[in-house]
């Protein structure tokens, strides 16, 4: 059994699927563009991800091997269209943004793979929770990509919000760059692998630079303790 602490650690940061595994490529690249996009799909996943770890924790021990991969991808799969039927009551214009994505949630290897791995192996609680915090972690990569792109190809945040949160965040949009001419590369499929690369090094630099820190910690601490050790010999 994993601990909750060491489950939200890798889907958020060690293990995290847009940064380390490198699942979900498709949708990571296809509709980061902005950050209402990003922000819908991500949204989308994260729903799947946990419930469907939930529902094959909870029927682990009912299905036998032969039929397991067929199972999970049909529990993916309703569950992917009850998000597609409710996007296109609630949010019809970005559903029709999203497109082919929505769909292709059933087909994410994230989500299969969590299942196989983690879910057909622990309780529904902690299954539920690794479906969180990977689809949280997929979220986050999906949001900095989206803000990244939206800020250098148009000079502006949080436009058209309103399309997954309704009328009221219709003036939400900050433009942080007046007269900005705009950066076509941005906002076109290149900018999403140069912005994902750019997160992977980020991301690899600061471990790097945790390691470091901790393998300079580990001497300071070791003389400490052989102090300790022959104080307590000559006591005795």
């Amino acid at each position: 059994m994993t601990s909750f602490r060491e489950i939200a650690i890798n889907g958020l940061w060690k293990n995290n699927p847009g940064l380390v595994q490198l699942l979900g490529l498709c949708p990571l690249l296809g509709v980061s563009n902005s950050v209402v996009n990003a922000l819908g799909m991500g949204l989308a996943t994260a729903i799947v991800l946990a419930a469907s770890n939930a529902t094959v924790a909870l029927i682990r021990t009912q299905v036998s091997d032969a039929v397991r991969l067929p199972v999970f991808v049909m529990i993916i799969a309703a569950l992917t269209t009850c998000i597609e039927l409710l996007m296109q009551a609630f949010t019809y214009e970005l559903y029709q943004i999203l497109g082919i994505f929505i769909p292709l949630i059933t087909t994410n290897c994230i989500i299969l793979g969590r299942a196989e791995a983690f879910a057909a192996k622990n309780t529904v609680a902690a299954a539920s929770f690794d479906g969180l915090m990977m689809g949280t972690g997929f979220g986050l990569v999906l949001l900095a990509i989206g803000a990244v792109r939206e800020l250098l190809g148009t000079g502006a945040l949080f436009a058209n919000m309103q399309l997954l949160f309704g009328p009221i965040a219709a003036h939400w949009q900050v433009t942080v760059f007046h007269n900005y001419p705009g950066f076509l590369l941005a906002i076109l499929p290149p900018g999403a692998f140069l912005v994902l690369g750019l997160l992977i090094a980020l991301k690899n630099r600061i471990d790097e630079i945790v390691a470091a820190r901790a393998k300079a910690a580990e001497p300071a601490a070791l003389p400490a303790q052989s102090r300790r050790v022959r104080v307590t010999g000559v006591i005795e």
